[in-house]
Formats: structure tokens, sequence, C-alpha cells
């Protein structure tokens, strides 16, 4: 098995709290490198400082320039994670529009801009990992998430554009999608959330998705294998379960 943790460089792209801290506490336990990315330097900061190698390089991925520099400033990097999230439960009878286009832009388009600064590089230079963090919500839409469901199912479908396009290359791309974690995001919810995940069981399971090298990962299981498969279920039966 091919280690890609240990002595590599990381760029972590959401690395201030949540899952994405976890992920770099995961990683940097692993003998990873770590380059922290998020708006929020002061959280970054005070992170490296726990960490055994991290630098910070702060990012806005809804800001094209700021993607621009941060990506320019983490070229090194030989492995790019993308755990950047924003939530707003909702449903289409009370749509918002401003809520709904930021969680598009944040969750897909910011993925997109980074990409596109990562992708070439890593393609011109014939190596590199890179982790994209989903959701179980992108396998089928769902009620009350209107705009986060629909931004995480366009990442997975990107994810699956680059593994084709790359698949000549010595550029790995990954997808895991996780189902709920206990977070500021999934604190929101005001339903019953099974088999809810800390930060920390979430970042093991996304740590060992990156060590086997398989391009997709669901978790946890079994909760996983009802939105995975669930694609295959006649619509109405699905979303009578929902």
């Amino acid at each position: 098995m091919i280690d890609r943790i240990s002595g590599k460089t990381w760029w972590i792209v959401g690395a201030s709290e949540g899952l994405g801290e976890a992920i770099a506490r995961a990683l940097d336990a692993q003998g990873a490198h770590l380059i922290l990315s998020a708006r929020s330097q002061d959280k970054l900061d005070a992170l490296a400082a726990d960490l055994a190698d991290a630098t910070v390089v702060p990012i806005d991925v809804t800001d094209q320039s700021s993607v621009t520099k941060a990506a320019q400033e983490a070229e090194r990097a030989d492995a790019m994670l993308y755990c950047v999230g924003a939530y707003e439960p909702m449903d289409a009878k009370h749509w918002d529009s401003d809520v709904v286009t930021s969680m598009i832009d944040t969750n897909f388009t910011g993925a997109a801009r980074v990409l596109g600064a990562v992708i070439p590089h890593y393609a011109k230079r014939n190596f590199g990992d890179v982790m994209l963090i989903g959701s179980l919500s992108g396998y089928r839409g769902l009620p009350a998430a209107v705009g986060y469901s629909a931004s995480k199912a366009g990442l997975m479908n990107l994810a699956e554009n680059l593994l084709i396009d790359l698949k000549n290359t010595n550029v790995t791309v990954q997808i895991a999608n996780p189902g709920f974690i206990k977070t500021r995001l999934t604190a929101k919810n005001d339903f019953d959330m099974p088999q809810l995940m800390t930060p920390e069981v979430a970042a093991n399971h996304v740590v060992s998705a990156i060590n086997s090298g398989r391009f997709e990962t669901a978790f946890p299981r079994p909760f996983a294998w009802v939105f995975k498969w669930g694609r295959y279920l006649p619509r109405a039966l699905f979303n009578k379960l929902f």
C-alpha cells in the first residue's frame, strides 16, 4: 500500500474547525506536513501552534483572487483536501436565494475555484492527491436541503469528471461522503440524526479512505447504504422513507 500521508505535505482547505480541524490533527499524528487554510486566521494560528509541522495560508474560497494567492503559496503541497462547508436547512417553500447561492458558492463553486488552481498544476507535474469531502446528501435529493444537497451532488459529479480525465496520470482523485457529524452546522437541525459522529471519528474514516486509495467512500455504515443504494429504489419509495 502506498503511504499517502507520512512525510507528505497536505494542503487542507477548510481546516479551522469541525471536520477539517479533526482531519488536520489526524494527518499530523501520521506524520504529514500541513498547510492550513480557511478564512479564520486566528483559529488557524491556534491550530498550527498545536501541531508538529503546520503553516497557515488564509483563503476565502468565494474570492478568486484569494484562491489564486493561496494556491501559489501552497504550490509545494503533495496533496489537497477540500473540506469547506456551508449549510442552512431550508425547504423549497421558504426559499432564500441569497442563502442558497451562498451554500452553492462555498460548497461547489469554491471547490471548483480551488481545483482550477490545483488540478492543472498537479497534472503538469504528474503527481498529487486530491480528496474532496462530499456528503451522503449528495446521492439523492432530500427534504429541507435546498442548495446544500445540490451542491454536494455537483461536487460528487465533478469528482467523477476528474477521475476520468486524470486516469492516465499519477494524480489520484478521491471523494469521501460522510453522514451526520456533530458540528455547529448539524446543530441547526431539529430532527433525529442517525449514527451522529464526532469530528474525530469522521476524520478517522477520511484518513482510512485516503490510505485505501479508492475513489469513493461513504460512511458510516449501515446508514450510508440507505443513501448509496437508495439511488436504485423507486423514487416514490425513497421519498417516502425520508
